[in-house]
């Protein structure tokens, strides 16, 4: 019993040539299939632990042994011919997903363009161009919408194997470093290194704050990351849904000093920090602390997490009028 031999030797041929797999582990794996084929089919021979089979790597001949006696069934090649089709394939498939995923291993934390595929109402599909991955649950903007043929920009967090063993490439539109690659993409400072990220907090879809500094005498970090008329901020805002504040914030060594700067847009009257309990308690006019506090505290927490200080607002009555973007704070919250 031979199995075709042109087709053999071209697939065998495709399979260890262009994929980069090796000949022998083909031909064992089909050797393999063929095996539990020939038991499937032939129950009654299941337990004989002494049958084998093998297969000539120069032609194609495909034997079932028993004690190294031939005893392959008449007819039985069509059953082999097909087992080899079928592992071939898979091998073909196997290598291919192995070159996938080598390839987006390289972009893992960086920014890869998606397409939406589909959403399930938990998870989002996203087809990357070589691949397709996952854009799970707790990686999403709240409230962001993900609708098929939608393109978005993602953060490439992970690749990663499931509980079933099966390899997912996990991104996220909601991890802070989204917003670090974003904007090293829109600030030549940033990427050369002229300006540093030193820290970003963020409630994806509201806010965020991020902290940037220079060494560099005469460059102002955060007129880089805003940019002429603000073009850098807002290009960055815009992919994110259009939505979600950022703060740019310098970042200072000074405690006291980069706090203040921390809860901006508030005007701070005063700060009392204690370095051992890594509290600060902060003095404002009423008419500054629904800017301090933010929607539902949001400034606040991101200020508090960004100077890693335990933050207390004492507001103080003050004759200022509240400014329109505190009404808008107090109406939000």
């Amino acid at each position: 019993m031979a199995i075709v031999k042109s087709e053999f030797a071209l697939a065998l041929n495709q399979v260890a040539t262009e994929r980069g797999i090796s000949p022998d582990d083909v031909v064992v794996s089909i050797e393999a299939a063929i095996l539990a084929a020939f038991h499937k089919e032939y129950p009654d021979q299941a337990e004989d632990e002494e049958i084998t089979v093998k297969i000539s790597k120069a032609n194609g001949e495909t034997k079932i042994l028993k004690n190294e006696e031939d005893i392959t069934p008449p007819g039985f090649g069509r059953i082999a011919a097909q087992t080899a089709r079928q592992v071939i394939l898979q091998k073909i498939r196997e290598a291919e997903k192995k070159t996938v995923i080598s390839h987006y291993k390289e972009q893992v934390a960086s920014l890869v363009k998606g397409r939406i595929i589909r959403y399930d109402g938990y998870n989002a599909y996203v087809d990357i161009g070589k691949a397709e991955a996952v854009l799970p649950k707790e990686e999403q903007i709240r409230n962001e919408k993900y609708t098929v043929n939608d393109t978005l920009l993602f953060y490439l967090k992970d690749i990663a194997e499931d509980k079933f063993g099966h390899t997912r490439i996990v991104l996220s539109r909601s991890d802070s470093q989204l917003i670090a690659e974003l904007f090293k993409r829109e600030v030549p400072e940033i990427s050369s290194g002229t300006v540093e990220i030193k820290k970003i907090v963020r409630e994806p879809g509201e806010r965020a704050k991020i902290a940037v500094f220079s060494s560099h005498g005469g460059v102002d970090p955060v007129g880089a990351c805003v940019g002429q008329k603000g073009v850098r901020v807002q290009t960055v805002t815009d992919e994110l849904g259009g939505q979600e504040k950022i703060d740019i914030i310098q970042w200072n060594k000074d405690s006291k000093i980069f706090l203040i700067a921390a809860l901006s847009p508030a005007k701070i009257n005063n700060v009392e920090i204690n370095e051992t309990t890594r509290s600060a308690q902060v003095v404002v006019d009423e008419s500054q602390a629904p800017l301090a506090i933010g929607k539902n505290g949001i400034n606040v927490n991101l200020a508090s997490r960004l100077a890693e200080y335990q933050i207390d607002i004492v507001q103080i009555a003050s004759a200022e009028p509240v400014t329109e973007e505190a009404k808008e704070e107090e109406v939000s919250a």
